[in-house]
């Protein structure tokens, strides 16, 4: 069951808070820059609501510590849960947990490996990772050709390997390149980065070392795109040389692209996310039904089309 969600989330939530409701809210981490945008909309759009109050933690990383958060505000009596899962294999037990508990239960941006499971009282909201690494390759592809390779080779940059997202993106990337239309770009090696900026640049520093001739890095989000960037940059590289590409289309990377330096990136509505997340949660805490799956679409960013993006993540 999916439901596609189009800017309708505030309008939803207002018609939602008319009543106190006290969520308790699972970060995978706080230090990601994408996140915070999508925490912070979401604690932006619970002030404005009457009676609404949320606990948010922040779980480190930690699969361990996110569980026994989980626990927690199942134990305090919240009306329901928010999580934004840290490894998203690891979901099933704290379903059972919420279940156990009869607490509403809402994963936001990551996946559950158990989405398709969900009892009645839990739901996804995210958007859907089909689009995200497709619509990012196949705009590198059309660069490609644009600028008249006919081969051209690339290194990608993966997410944390336990993620969902990074997996669906790093899919996506393959199978654009397995289209005829795409099959002259080929994957001269593929690492991750864990989502993370120095850990990307380290990454291409090493690949740069290697000397091996490149035409691009397609990185599973923004973080690792700039990561690559500087030290493509820090190695004299001309930007103009090479094709970049990212998803999340953070302040950060839209700043890259208006450098010239990042060419794509894709436009994941984190305040979307959020708000969606807590339109769903404060239904099912008042037993209302709510879709299995709620999506809010992705977006290609180019330089094309970038003013539509620089006053939104």
């Amino acid at each position: 069951m999916k439901k596609l969600l189009l800017g309708v989330a505030l309008s939803a939530l207002m018609c939602s808070s008319a009543f106190a409701a006290k969520i308790g809210v699972s970060m995978a981490l706080f230090d990601d820059n994408f996140l915070t945008v999508l925490r912070n909309g979401m604690i932006a759009q619970a002030k404005g609501m009457s009676g609404v109050e949320l606990q948010v933690e922040d779980a480190q990383n930690d699969v361990a510590k996110q569980l026994d958060q989980i626990k927690n505000f199942a134990a305090s009596g919240v009306d329901a849960i928010i999580v934004n899962p840290v490894d998203t294999s690891a979901t099933q037990a704290m379903s059972d947990a919420a279940a156990a508990a009869k607490i509403p239960l809402v994963y936001v941006n990551r996946e559950p490996v158990n989405v398709d499971k969900l009892p009645d009282n839990q739901a996804f909201v995210a958007s859907n990772e089909a689009e995200s690494g497709t619509l990012e390759t196949k705009e590198a592809c059309r660069l490609f050709k644009e600028a008249g390779k006919k081969e051209a080779n690339v290194y990608v940059i993966m997410g944390e390997l336990s993620n969902q997202a990074a997996v669906q993106r790093t899919k996506d990337i393959e199978e654009v390149i397995a289209t005829p239309d795409c099959s002259f770009i080929k994957i001269i090696d593929k690492q991750t980065s864990n989502w993370k900026r120095d850990e990307a640049q380290n990454l291409m520093t090493n690949w740069l070392s290697s000397g091996k001739a490149f035409d691009g890095v397609i990185a599973n989000n923004d973080e690792s795109a700039i990561g690559a960037i500087q030290a493509m940059k820090a190695a004299n590289i001309d930007m103009k040389s090479v094709v970049v590409g990212g998803v999340d289309a953070t302040q950060d990377a839209l700043a890259a692209m208006q450098a010239g330096d990042l060419d794509v990136t894709v436009f994941q509505d984190a305040a979307g996310q959020g708000a969606g997340a807590l339109d769903a949660a404060l239904k099912l805490s008042k037993g209302e039904k709510v879709e299995h799956k709620v999506y809010i679409p992705f977006q290609l960013v180019t330089p094309a089309n970038i003013d539509k993006f620089l006053k939104k993540n």
